[in-house]
């Protein structure tokens, strides 16, 4: 058997090995959504922001592991260390399928806890709760090619050390096994973190729709 000492880095962070990823359960939400909310400013902690700290998590992480799969054709897998869970990435086969299930049974709960600040949210916190009520959708010229979709946060602790990919691949390994023919994702034409790092997974931008919106796509046939 391999000796496990030898699969430390020099630096003493644990290596790649030492991380475990699985599927998602309902049981990880409460980590999944202060991931999203430590990670949820570009990639920076946005808890200074939100007085709710479960909002971030109840737009973006919420329905994709709470919703039964087949409704909503949704899937999660998170990454653990020997401090618990620290990543996920959260994606969905079908995204017209996925938003006409949260429709039907994620936002209606949050609507009615969440009274609508109407169309000029004045904090941080109305921002969100309007987009509970009124979702973000991805434009059709990106779902017609690109119909799957997907998202992926990590705790400083798992970022730069190659596990992002590895979640990456273990996704997308589901999806062309479902036979989806595309993946695309949303990222913030600023964040050149991301844009680089999803292009180093094989991503692309597509310009479509509003010309602030960065898309990123990736053919899986």
């Amino acid at each position: 058997m391999l000796d496990r000492s030898i699969t430390r880095l020099v630096s003493g962070r644990m290596s790649t090995t030492d991380v475990t990823i699985r599927d998602a359960t309902p049981d990880d939400l409460e980590v999944l959504y202060d991931i999203c909310l430590r990670t949820g400013r570009s990639g920076d902690d946005a808890s200074e922001l939100y007085r709710d700290h479960a909002l971030l998590g109840s737009i973006y992480v919420g329905p994709y592991v709470a919703l039964p799969e087949e409704a909503s054709r949704a899937r999660g897998f998170v990454a653990a260390d020997g401090d618990g869970v620290g990543g996920y990435v959260l994606g969905t086969l079908d995204t017209r399928t996925f938003e006409a299930a949260c429709e039907r049974a994620w936002w209606p709960a949050l609507r009615a806890r969440h009274p609508d600040p109407g169309p000029s949210p004045r904090t941080p916190d109305e921002a969100l709760i309007a987009k509970l009520h009124r979702p973000d959708t991805s434009p059709d010229e990106v779902v017609e090619q690109y119909p799957a979709h997907l998202h992926i946060d990590l705790y400083p602790r798992l970022q730069g050390r190659g596990i992002g990919r590895r979640m990456i691949e273990r996704l997308l390994a589901w999806m062309i096994a479902a036979g989806t023919p595309g993946v695309h994702l949303g990222v913030g034409p600023t964040n050149a973190r991301a844009i680089a790092f999803y292009e180093r997974c094989g991503f692309a931008r597509l310009a479509a729709g509003d010309p602030d919106d960065y898309w990123m796509v990736k053919s899986l046939v």
